[in-house]
C-alpha cells in the first residue's frame, strides 16, 4: 500500500473526542448550575463535578494542539494565519460581551429611573473611589501591556532570556492586579444586590477580572513553552495570541475605568 502524500499546505486535523467530551461537561456544567440555583439536591456536585471534567479536557485538547503545531509541524504559514483569524474573531465576540455590559451600564445611568431615586448613582450607594485601588490597578494592566510586548520584541529578535523576563513580569503583574481587585471587592461599600449600579458594577468589572485571570493562565502556559523552546522567531502562535488577548484586555479595563469608575461614580 502506498502511503497517502498531502498536496497542500493545509490540515486537515485527526479525529478527536475532546470537542465532544467537551461539549458534554459545558452542557452539565450549566445544568447543574441552574440546579444548583434553584436548590435541586445534587446540583451542586454537578456543577463541580462537570467543571473539572470541563477543565481536563481542555488540558488534553490543548495538548494535542501543541502537540500537532511542535512536534508534528502541521502549522503551516496557512494554518498560523487561520489561527490567526480565529483569534481575532474570538477577540471581536468578547468585545460584543463588554459592550453589552456598557450599553447596560448607559442605559440605566443616561436615564434613571425613579425607582432608583432618578439619580446616578443611585440613592444610598457610596461610590468607590477612583483615584485609589482603581488608578493603581490601571498602572499596573497598563504596564502589563508593555512587559508582553517586551517579552514579545525579545522572542522575535532571538532573545529567550529577555523573553522569559518580560513574560514572567507581565504574569506578576497580572497575579498582583486580581489581588487588587479581590481586595477592592472585600471592602466594596456596596454589593451586587445594589440596585441596578452594584450588578452593573461587578458584572463588567468581575467578568473583565476572569478575562484577567483566564488570560494569566495563557500566560502561564506560553511561560512553560517558553522555556522549552516551543517558540521560535517566525513560528510562536500561541504567544502572539496570548498577547493579543492580553492587549485586549488591557484596553477594555481602560473603558470599563473611565466610564464605570470616573464617569460613573
Amino acid at each position: 500500500m502506498s502511503q497517502y502524500k498531502q498536496n497542500h499546505p493545509f490540515h486537515l486535523v485527526d479525529v478527536s473526542p475532546w470537542p465532544f467530551i467537551a461539549s458534554l461537561n459545558a452542557l452539565g456544567l450549566t445544568t447543574g448550575l441552574v440546579l444548583f440555583m434553584h436548590r435541586f439536591q445534587g446540583g451542586f456536585f454537578c456543577f463541580t463535578l462537570s467543571l473539572f471534567l470541563l477543565i481536563v479536557s481542555s488540558i488534553l485538547w490543548w495538548r494535542d494542539v501543541i502537540r500537532e503545531g511542535t512536534f508534528e509541524g502541521h502549522h503551516t504559514s496557512y494554518v498560523q494565519l487561520g489561527l490567526k483569524f480565529g483569534m481575532i474573531l474570538f477577540i471581536v465576540s468578547e468585545a460584543m460581551l463588554f459592550f453589552s455590559f456598557f450599553w447596560a451600564f448607559f442605559h440605566s445611568s443616561l436615564n434613571p429611573s425613579l425607582g432608583i431615586g432618578g439619580i446616578w448613582p443611585p440613592k444610598g450607594i457610596t461610590t468607590i473611589d477612583p483615584w485609589g485601588v482603581p488608578l493603581l490597578n490601571t498602572a499596573v494592566l497598563l504596564s502589563s501591556g508593555a512587559t508582553i510586548t517586551w517579552s514579545h520584541h525579545a522572542l522575535v529578535y532571538g532573545n529567550k532570556k529577555q523573553a522569559i523576563l518580560g513574560l514572567g513580569f507581565t504574569i506578576l503583574l497580572g497575579v498582583y492586579f486580581t489581588f487588587l481587585q479581590g481586595m477592592e471587592y472585600l471592602e466594596a461599600p456596596f454589593s451586587l444586590s445594589d440596585s441596578v449600579y452594584g450588578s452593573t458594577f461587578f458584572m463588567a468589572t468581575g467578568f473583565h477580572g476572569f478575562h484577567v485571570l483566564i488570560g494569566s493562565l495563557f500566560l502561564m502556559v506560553c511561560f512553560v513553552r517558553l522555556y522549552k523552546d516551543h517558540f521560535t522567531k517566525v513560528h510562536h502562535i500561541g504567544f502572539e495570541s496570548a498577547a493579543w488577548y492580553w492587549h485586549f484586555v488591557d484596553v477594555v479595563w481602560i473603558f470599563v475605568y473611565l466610564f464605570l469608575y470616573i464617569w460613573g461614580g
